[in-house]
């Protein structure tokens, strides 16, 4: 089966009046259909930039990126892409916020906005949609963010440490519960984070990677079985704690 997602030696560089650096080189890696994959290294290693070449914000200087067996230049394929902060506009109500991506792309049809309201209700903010994201706590405005993202209908999300900027017990709550909504829709996700437990209570696969310029040092392979099938559930699971220690291991053998 075609994997999803296929990049192969993808290299870049960052260029300036005082030099070149390396950011990336030669990253390989696939992904398939509907998995969720993560990708954890140390600070500066290159993780935001690989999410920028795969939505088409950079070229690689070297490598290719195919989806679905097609080259990115040439696919069809729709990459949503959730960052760090919500950007909601304070101007417009929730709804009209989580509309503003089919707004970009043409005229929000009738099902797209029977779509977007009962994304509305099913994560909880359906009474809030006439509201202003300032009325919203922080949790809510992410879930905001992802409908924004979502009802582009995506084929590939890219998450960049999109609950990082919550509070430790918020950023819980709404990883598990956005990581859920993720897998319920079978989307093909890519979350950047900087939070090994994070990474291990949502993933499928985590891609690891080491110092600039960011290399590929490993990729481990995460399975829980029932009932730690959600993020919050797979952090007290016996299992946990030893994909933690293996992971931090791998990390400092190639910080």
């Amino acid at each position: 089966m075609t994997p999803k997602l296929q990049v192969r030696n993808l290299s870049y560089s960052y260029h300036s009046h005082s030099g070149e650096t390396k950011a990336l080189s030669h990253i390989s890696f696939d992904v398939a259909d509907g998995e969720f994959l993560a990708v954890v290294g140390p600070s500066g290693c290159g993780k935001s930039t690989l999410l920028s070449l795969l939505c088409g914000l950079l070229t690689p200087e070297e490598g290719s990126i195919v989806i679905d067996g097609i080259d990115r230049r040439d696919s069809p394929a729709v990459i949503g892409y959730m960052l760090q902060k919500d950007h909601l506009f304070e101007w417009r109500s929730i709804l009209s916020n989580t509309a503003l991506g089919l707004e970009i792309h043409g005229n929000v049809s009738p099902d797209d906005k029977k779509d977007l309201l009962s994304m509305l209700k099913t994560y909880g903010l359906e009474q809030f949609s006439a509201s202003r994201p300032s009325e919203l706590s922080g949790g809510m405005r992410q879930r905001a963010a992802l409908i924004r993202t979502m009802a582009l209908k995506p084929d590939i999300l890219l998450l960049d440490e999109p609950f990082s900027a919550l509070d430790y017990q918020t950023r819980l709550e709404v990883c598990d519960d956005i990581s859920s909504i993720i897998r319920t829709r079978g989307k093909t996700a890519i979350l950047v984070t900087h939070d090994l437990s994070e990474a291990i209570s949502v993933a499928d696969r985590i891609l690891i990677l080491g110092s600039r310029p960011g290399h590929v040092t490993g990729i481990m392979k995460i399975q829980f079985n029932q009932p730690y099938d959600r993020p919050l559930a797979r952090r007290n699971a016996p299992d946990f704690s030893v994909y933690f220690n293996q992971l931090w291991k791998e990390i400092k053998e190639h910080d």
